[in-house]
């Protein structure tokens, strides 16, 4: 296994390897990939030297350091890591917090922040005042508690380290490849991200994460960095002023790990990556900060974030782009649609809202994107661009490609009211993936509301109940129609235990986020899922959940029974389960073939 390291400086935490202050190397580089045996190369590159050899089981490993003319190497053993053929990579984190992190009601939130007025200024010329608020925490560092704070901060997160598992496709551990904490992080309950993806080819998977800016540390327990800026788009209205990329990280099949930066997402989270023929296609939001939906448009910051959000297009090793060369693709609106209820096309949102993506993946050469979250826009499936061709083409020619809803897929408002005031379905589309192309599954995370008092021991809503699971989408004449949706054995609304977690918190499934699948050549159709939840936490997405299984056949039109052959046909088992504190985000196949392009 290969990972990276930044040498500038030494670093406590990996004191066991030092480094000559003539090989460091700039820790702002814009894609970095690191290779065994062998000194760091790729765009912008300068000699650094590189680590080896680093293997982790049961988030435990032995590091020691052997110095030579190259560089510097950690080893544990000369096993070399490869993830093993027909296997899954799961994506997980761990909370390494500790109740010292926060002093309730002293603390500044988020860190860095000055209450007063801004004065932003306008495209038309001269400012308009802004207002910036802070705030303290209302508990310390101690997990669960610790995401009560999001009561208190809108903003806040506390930042990660980043594990691949390579399982078996019954979920056993093979090995674990640790992402370096000094390298990329996610936030830990940030539910939408750390989506993995396997490349077009097949060779490479990748991820979403957080690197620092120039004086930002990239470390474990930094607060409110999903919702800082990016170092290239600064929103001086946010109050989480720290600066950082949101960067794509991707991984081969030897795990050799590459890293590009990224200034899209400011003030908010990437969400997801996919390679297809050697470009990046991202997704996810940014966030406008205190900015009214009149000021997006009319600040140079607010339309600046207009187009820095969505979906995106990165290439490997480039210079983190800034406005006005950040690539968005397309710009979807819905004034583009027709309200069902009205006949006349829906009233603009918030500029930059409708945006607001968070799955993506490739098939047949066509970008497909979901919405899922927030209360604007429409929740739904998107292409994007033209069938059959994958996004490319300069900043102009980007940004004018359509994105258009899935004929047949949900056309209502995310708000879940009518123009007229009418209360209208509200789906909630995470992870997406087609089995062919007349067969489409889609994973349903519900609405993740709490009922309480239980009924009946449950506590999922009506609509969750409904719809959240994997959905089954069939193409017919043209239009796609909801088959039915698969939840035999994933206990939607019944909360489990989980050791040595609070049992006033325990957890039950929502729905589902991330998906990867599998077609046989029997024409069964195997589904492995990242299960979301519902529960009384201060934060769902920093509640340990599952990875699921479920079988369905190809050709069905009505939700499948278990038989002897395929005992989870048409009903889930669970083939992981987080612990406490600790939380799974993506699920995809292994990659395969050696290094990728």
């Amino acid at each position: 296994m290969t990972i990276s390291r930044r040498f500038a400086g030494t670093d406590p935490r990996h004191s066991r390897v030092t480094t000559p202050a003539s090989l460091s190397h700039s820790r702002h580089t814009a894609s970095i990939v690191y290779r065994p045996g062998g000194l760091l190369a790729g765009a912008h590159c300068v000699r650094a030297p590189i680590q080896e050899g680093i293997r982790v089981n049961k988030l435990a490993a032995l590091f020691i350091g052997v110095a030579s003319a190259g560089g510097v190497y950690a080893q544990s053993h000369p096993v070399h890591f490869e993830f093993k053929p027909d296997t899954l990579v799961l994506s997980r984190s761990v909370y390494e917090g500790t109740a010292s992190l926060l002093v309730p009601g002293v603390t500044v939130l988020p860190p860095g922040c000055v209450a007063g007025t801004v004065n932003v200024p306008l495209i038309a010329g001269g400012t308009t005042p802004v207002a910036v608020t802070c705030s303290t925490p209302i508990a310390d560092g101690t997990f669960p508690g610790v995401f009560n704070n999001s009561a208190a901060d809108g903003h806040f997160g506390i930042t990660s380290p980043i594990f691949l598992d390579n399982l078996t496709t019954d979920g056993h551990l093979i090995d674990t490849l640790a992402i370096p904490t000094d390298e990329i992080v996610t936030s830990f309950s940030s539910k939408s991200e750390l989506a993995v993806n396997r490349s077009v080819d097949g060779k490479s998977i990748t991820f979403m994460g957080y690197r620092g800016g120039p004086g930002f540390p990239t470390a474990v327990n930094v607060f409110d960095v999903s919702n800082a800026n990016s170092p290239g788009v600064i929103d001086t209205t946010n109050a989480a002023v720290g600066q950082y990329y949101r960067s794509v990280a991707e991984v081969d099949s030897r795990g050799h790990l590459r890293i590009t930066e990224s200034n899209a997402y400011s003030g908010d989270n990437g969400r997801g990556a996919i390679k297809g023929h050697g470009l990046y296609y991202t997704v996810g939001n940014d966030n406008s900060g205190n900015l009214s939906k009149k000021q997006t448009t009319t600040t140079v910051i607010g339309e600046e974030l207009v187009h820095s959000t969505g979906a995106e297009l990165l290439v490997p090793g480039q210079t983190p782009p800034v406005p006005p060369n950040i690539n968005k693709l397309g710009d979807f609106e819905i004034t583009q649609v027709i309200e069902p209820s009205t006949g006349s096309a829906y009233a603009p949102d918030k500029a930059g809202k409708d945006d607001n993506f968070r799955g993506v993946t490739i098939f047949n050469d066509t970008l497909y994107v979901t919405k899922g979250s927030g209360g604007n826009g429409i929740n739904t499936v998107y292409q994007v661009g033209n069938a059959g061709t994958l996004p490319s083409g300069d900043t102009a020619a980007l940004a004018a490609l359509p994105i258009t809803i899935l004929p047949g897929l949900p056309h209502t408002l995310a708000s879940g009211v009518s123009s007229t005031g009418a209360a209208t379905p509200v789906a909630y589309p995470f992870g997406i993936w087609f089995a062919n192309q007349k067969t489409l599954y889609v994973c349903d995370e519900g609405d993740g509301m709490l009922v309480t008092p239980a009924v009946n021991g449950n506590v999922a809503d009506a609509t969750s109940l409904a719809t959240a699971g994997v959905q089954k989408w069939i193409l017919r004449h043209g239009s796609w129609q909801m088959a039915y949706v698969l939840q035999n054995g994933l206990n939607i609304g019944v909360p489990y235990s989980v050791a040595n977690y609070p049992s006033d918190l325990s957890p039950a499934t929502g729905g589902c986020r991330n998906i990867t699948g599998h077609v046989g050549e029997d024409g069964m159709v195997t589904i492995y899922a990242v299960t979301s939840t519902i529960s009384a936490s201060g934060d769902q997405g920093a509640d340990p959940n599952l990875l699921v299984k479920v079988t369905d056949r190809l050709d069905a039109a009505t939700a499948p029974q278990g038989n002897e052959n395929h005992g989870s046909l048409g009903h889930f088992v669970t083939i992981r389960a987080a612990q406490a504190g600790e939380v799974f985000r993506g699920v995809a196949f292994a990659p395969e073939g050696g290094e990728d392009e």
